[in-house]
């Protein structure tokens, strides 16, 4: 690829991080800076074949698969996400990634996680199709557990007919609240969030997608 190119679509990531300036404090606004130095790095570092073949040069009209999911919490989006986008090659965006790059001590409990996630998604929405429009399918680690939620993903892809699909992942509440328990020991920074009562106030809210909505659904059931 010629430099002018993979300078493009650096930019094309970059420019989208930007967006995000409009209404950072000085602390967000470091945290944006460092997150750009790290995406310049791995620029520089990336096997020029290998952006060839993730930004589809030689079929330029193609468009990525956006993949979303839906299930309840502990129903094991994350891991699914992270196996899928492996198979796929696609590219991997993760919610609490995000947020913790971006608001990494502003989030202390589920009202704080409402207010900052909502901030985040209007701005990630051109972020996303810059990749789907360049060939390259994106995994979207984010939850899409109510038909509110799951219109943002609408937003995404329908105005530019992108394909997509919707994975609803199935499971008994028994199997969420022995995985979450897991979760709390692997990674005890979540354990905060990762507890029975806040699974119970979280699934009050799920909604189980149905065929009005015009998605693309895939069940898997576990």
């Amino acid at each position: 690829m010629k430099e002018d190119d993979l300078n493009t679509h650096f930019s094309g990531h970059t420019s989208s991080l930007q967006l995000l300036y409009e209404n950072a404090s000085l602390d967000e606004k470091h945290q944006l800076n460092e997150h750009i130095k790290h995406l310049l790095g791995t620029y520089k570092e990336a096997n020029t074949h290998f952006i060839e073949k993730k930004l589809h040069l030689n079929e330029i009209d193609e468009k990525g698969t956006l993949i979303f999911f839906t299930g309840k919490m502990g129903a094991g989006k994350s891991t699914y996400s992270k196996k899928l986008a492996s198979e796929l090659d696609a590219v991997l965006l993760s919610e609490d990634d995000w947020l913790s790059a971006i608001y990494p001590e502003e989030i202390k409990n589920f009202d704080d996680y409402i207010k900052y996630s909502s901030r985040l998604k209007p701005l990630l929405k051109e972020h996303v199709q810059r990749i789907l429009h360049s060939g390259t399918s994106v995994v979207m680690d984010f939850p899409g557990n109510t038909k509110k939620q799951r219109a943002w993903f609408k937003e995404i892809f329908l105005e530019d007919q992108i394909p997509h699909k919707l994975i609803y992942l199935k499971a008994e509440d028994q199997l969420c609240l022995k995985r979450l328990k897991q979760r709390r020991q692997d990674l005890p920074e979540r354990a905060q969030f990762d507890t029975e009562e806040v699974f119970h106030q979280v699934t009050s809210y799920f909604q189980a997608p149905t065929a009005d909505e015009g998605f693309n659904i895939e069940v898997v059931c576990q």
